[in-house]
């Protein structure tokens, strides 16, 4: 049976943990609600300019001019996976739940006899892949420096993926990131970008009734716009995935504090318990000694 200062020391201890994790949760709710506005407002841009993209790839067709990143290279031997995760932990499930869906798909693939080559954007995911797929590694982007999520950051990513499609290191990419939902609900999505995928019902629709006439002609303007949409596609799994960190962080760190809380009441009692042991012993020993007298 540990002793009362055993008990009082540990209860100390607790409670400074307890702060500290109220500390961060409260951090984690103010950080959430500017990336989740960042996230939502982002959203609208971002369909409505794949929506468009889709309108002009369903014009295009199987053209054999269309541009590559929509035609892609005629294989898919070669396939690349962005795994973005956080630079930070302490975000209960959240860098877990992205990392097992990306193992998912790396043992299907290789299931299929398909190659895989890996870039991880955030330390986290590269940390727990390592173990099993760091001979996948092809590169990697640091964020740890990186304040608040930028459209630059996003391009600079799209770039290196851009410049390795058009070296011919692979045939399709697809990021692995976390959709945001609610503070406890994010859900990890995998998006293929490259070559470019649109729903297939707005380029149904956008086939059955065309409704622009594009100066100068689609192909010309898809081999612009595409490049545009990696960066979008990447800049909004950037801020999906920053709203889903801070929403799963704040929801840890709630669940860490209320745990706390009751680890606290609980070695209270068994404190309190202790103490009145001690005090009748005391009490026992000086009758008997009373009486012996």
């Amino acid at each position: 049976m540990p002793s009362l200062k055993d008990l009082k020391t540990r209860i100390s201890s607790v409670k400074s943990t307890r702060k500290i994790t109220k500390a961060m949760q409260m951090v984690a709710a103010a950080k959430l609600r500017r990336a989740q506005d960042a996230a939502e407002m982002a959203r609208p841009y971002s369909e409505r300019f794949n929506a468009v993209l889709g309108s002009l790839a369903a014009s295009v067709g199987g053209s054999p001019t269309a541009p590559k990143l929509l035609s892609g290279t005629g294989k898919d031997d070669v396939h690349m996976l962005v795994v973005m995760t956080a630079e930070r932990g302490l975000c209960g499930g959240f860098n877990s739940s992205i990392v097992k869906a990306a193992r998912t798909a790396i043992a299907k693939l290789k299931a299929e006899g398909k190659t895989v080559k890996i870039l991880t954007v955030g330390k986290k995911g590269r940390e727990q892949l390592s173990r099993e797929h760091g001979s996948l590694f092809v590169g990697h982007v640091d964020l740890s420096e990186v304040k608040k999520i930028g459209y630059a950051d996003a391009q600079s990513i799209a770039k290196d993926l851009l410049n390795r499609f058009d070296e011919g290191e692979f045939d399709v990419a697809t990021i692995f990131y976390a959709k945001f939902e609610t503070v406890i609900s994010q859900v990890p999505t995998a998006q293929q970008i490259i070559p470019a995928q649109f729903d297939a019902a707005e380029g149904d629709d956008a086939g059955a009734s065309p409704l622009y006439e594009y100066e100068p002609g689609e192909e010309a303007i898809l081999a612009d716009l595409l490049p545009r949409g990696v960066s979008t596609q990447i800049f909004s799994a950037l801020l999906e995935n920053a709203a889903s960190e801070q929403g799963a962080r704040m929801s840890a760190m709630d669940n860490a504090t209320r745990n706390a809380g009751e680890m606290i009441d609980k070695l209270t009692i068994e404190y309190n318990r202790s103490r009145q042991a001690v005090i009748t012993n005391e009490l026992i020993e000086i009758i008997s000694g009373a009486e012996a007298l």
